[in-house]
Parts: structure tokens; sequence; C-alpha cells
């Protein structure tokens, strides 16, 4: 483990934090030795580090087996940060970049017992502007409603799908691995769009980002050059909430 050494920071709350963020990214309780191990601390000063973090109750020490998990203040901490956002505010500076990168309007839905609905627009700075009506419902055939088909409860969205309106296990397939998904829009002749997920620390759906434009402009695949911008804004965005990644997975490998 390394720790950069900066004359603004305190090196010890650093490693303290390291520790957490190492139990974190393990995703699994951890002996003494193996976080020794990993951190190349000393032994004399990581215990002094694990008690200091187990009476902070920021981790807990099950006896018994001796080992180390995230503790309930962390969940405290985590619950009160992400209740106190509003989702379509947080997220509005990097929909206005993604929509000045991309010319063209891109939306923010959410799920209701009715459906998705649009709940934020920002629209490009071209005299032209296209997409869904704020307060808009989303068909499933919408590239935004295939993100609610793919990353939601089948439960929650049943009573939303039309008689053939469902993806087939081959599109899922692809959403739920390159996490973008396609649609020439039913709304509108000649409109297409691409969706993303945001996702929070549990892997859970929170809404779908949309960018929407005119079909020669729109990317078809998850290696066009504006795939890969909603891709980034979906690892940027999803951060703020806990989205997690290593290496193209997901640290709880709950994907």
């Amino acid at each position: 483990m390394e720790i950069q050494k900066s004359s603004t920071m305190i090196q010890s709350l650093q490693i303290g934090i390291s520790i957490i963020e190492l139990i974190y990214q393990k995703d699994t309780p951890m002996k003494f030795s193996t976080i020794q191990e990993e951190t190349g601390i000393t032994k004399s000063n990581l215990y002094k580090y694990l008690n200091t973090l187990t009476q902070l109750n920021m981790l807990y020490r099950e006896k018994g087996t001796n080992l180390y998990y995230l503790g309930s203040k962390l969940i405290q901490y985590g619950t009160a940060a992400f209740g106190s956002r509003d989702i379509a505010d947080a997220i509005t500076p990097y929909m206005q970049e993604l929509s000045s990168l991309t010319s063209c309007t891109v939306s923010f839905s959410l799920w209701t017992n009715n459906g998705p609905i649009t709940t934020k627009i920002c629209h490009s700075n071209e005299p032209l502007h296209i997409g869904t009506q704020l307060g808009g419902s989303l068909p499933p055939t919408s590239a935004a409603g295939k993100i609610f088909l793919s990353f939601l409860n089948p439960v929650l969205t049943k009573d939303w799908l039309g008689n053939g309106d469902a993806i087939d296990n081959a599109e899922w397939q692809m959403i739920q691995q390159s996490k973008i998904s396609f649609a020439t829009e039913p709304l509108i002749p000649s409109i297409s769009s691409a969706s993303v997920p945001l996702l929070d620390y549990q892997n859970q759906l929170l809404g779908a980002v949309t960018v929407v434009g005119f079909n020669d402009k729109m990317p078809k695949e998850a290696t066009d050059p504006m795939s890969k911008q909603l891709l980034k804004f979906h690892l940027q965005a999803s951060s703020m909430f806990g989205y997690r990644y290593k290496q193209g997975k997901k640290l709880n490998n709950t994907d």
C-alpha cells in the first residue's frame, strides 16, 4: 500500500482511511495478518489503527474469529450523505457537460409506479432541441426504457410492459454487460437515443441518463465515440452514489 506524502495532508489519517478502503475493496471480512500483509504497516502500528477505528465504530471486530468488518458508523455516514443529495441536482453538471460534448439533448428519468418519467432535461446550444418533455412518460422500447427493463426487478416492470415490448435475452445480456442501450425512438420519426444507468453503491438503479438526437448522429454500438462519452458519464455520475469499478468490474462483484 502506497501513501503519497503531502505537506497539506495528515498521513496518519490517510493510513487509517486506506485500511477502511482496503476492507471495502476486498468486500470480505479480513484478518489482522491479512491486513498487515496487504498494507505493510508494522504490527504494533496496525494494532493501534485497528483499535482506534474499532473504538470509533468505523470497523467491527467479530469475537471468536477476530475478523474485521466495516462498522456501523460508516453505514450512518453513507446513509446521511446519500439522503442529503437530490439525484437530479447532483448529476446536472455532468449532464450539462455531456450535452455540450455531444451537442444533443440529455435527459434524466426516474422510475415511478406508472413507469419511468423524465425529471430533468439539459439542452445543447444547438438551435433545434430534440427530446422528451419534462414529466413525459417513456415506453419500454425507448433506450431509457430498456435500461429500466435491464436493471430493475421484473416484478416492478411487469405491469408497465405491453405485448411484445420486452427486450430479448440477447439484448438484455448486452445491456447488462456493456451498461448502455440503444433505440430508434418510437415517439418521433428519425430520432434515436442511447442511455446508460445511474447506479448506487448496492448496484441498484437510481435512474437512466439518455442522449437524444437524429439517427445519423447517434451511436449504435458501445465502441462508438459518443457511447464512450456516455459510459464515462455513467462511471463518474454513479461514483457519487458509491458505485465503484476496478478494471471494468464492480468491487463488490455483484455485476
